[in-house]
């Protein structure tokens, strides 16, 4: 329910609801016509806000990093098999490194468009790891000698592991149990600051709203690390954008002639 909010709209709602529990807490100590001393209660239940606030915040950053090393991952396993693939006899290295760009190209398009990627890219990059195993299997009947393709088969097995890893990381996000119950302290330690408030009569309500926009800001961020689809804080590319820029330059050269090495300058 919480995903599908702008983010901009879940600040607004949130600095209205602990307003409201402000006000709320305020209006009640008005009407008491008793002293209390609530500052112990006060205190305790905003130390319980601020254990709630770290707790939500570090699972946030912790599902943050795990999205972070999948994609990090996921590129080091496509580009390891991109370089196993050129030890395939020919035709199969070329092939198998054409698959290899257009698979990369559309992991690298979907993160960068949308963290998670969508239902129509996994379908294609399921299609091309397909594609991918019926080469290699061709490629293993024609050659004897399988240490080439053996090693190009385990690389092809990990970057399958590591899709499916990174399919996983981004579907992980904190629950939605402790969102709710995030929003429930807060307004529950913002309404008794309100109403500790209202009995103290010399007492300003701006710390209270400061208090307010602050808490406001704090779990706004916390949603917005954990949405890797639309939030601000998104996971970086750049690895598998680096990865089909080495694929492409591999494809050019195979597509070319033969590879040479150069040879070792004279001393």
């Amino acid at each position: 329910m919480f995903e599908d909010a702008p983010l901009w709209a879940i600040f607004l709602l949130s600095v209205a609801l602990f307003g409201i529990a402000s006000e709320t807490g305020h209006w009640l100590a008005l009407g008491s016509r008793r002293e209390a001393n609530i500052a112990t209660i006060e205190a305790s239940i905003l130390g319980l806000l601020a254990l709630m606030l770290s707790f939500s915040f570090a699972m946030a950053v912790t599902r943050f990093d795990e999205r972070r090393a999948a994609t990090l991952k996921e590129a080091n396993a496509i580009g390891t098999a991109a370089l196993r693939a050129r030890l395939l006899p020919s035709p199969y290295a070329a092939e198998s490194l054409d698959l290899l760009r257009d698979y990369v190209a559309i992991r690298s398009d979907a993160a960068n468009v949308a963290s998670t990627p969508t239902e129509a890219a996994i379908a294609r990059s399921n299609e091309l790891q397909e594609r991918l195993w019926r080469v290699v299997r061709a490629a293993a009947a024609r050659d004897n000698a399988m240490v080439p393709t053996g090693l190009y088969i385990q690389a092809l097995n990990d970057m399958v592991d590591a899709h499916e890893g990174r399919l996983t990381a981004f579907r992980h996000r904190v629950p939605h149990v402790i969102i709710v119950a995030l929003y429930g302290m807060a307004a529950l330690a913002i309404g008794f600051t309100g109403y500790a408030s209202g009995l103290e009569r010399k007492r300003w309500r701006l710390p209270v709203y400061l208090v307010t926009i602050l808490v406001a800001a704090v779990i706004l961020l916390i949603q917005d690390i954990d949405r890797p689809d639309s939030g601000s804080v998104r996971v970086s590319a750049e690895p598998l954008s680096n990865a089909a820029a080495s694929i492409a330059g591999y494809a050019r050269a195979a597509a070319g002639a033969p590879e040479r090495v150069p040879p070792l300058p004279a001393r």
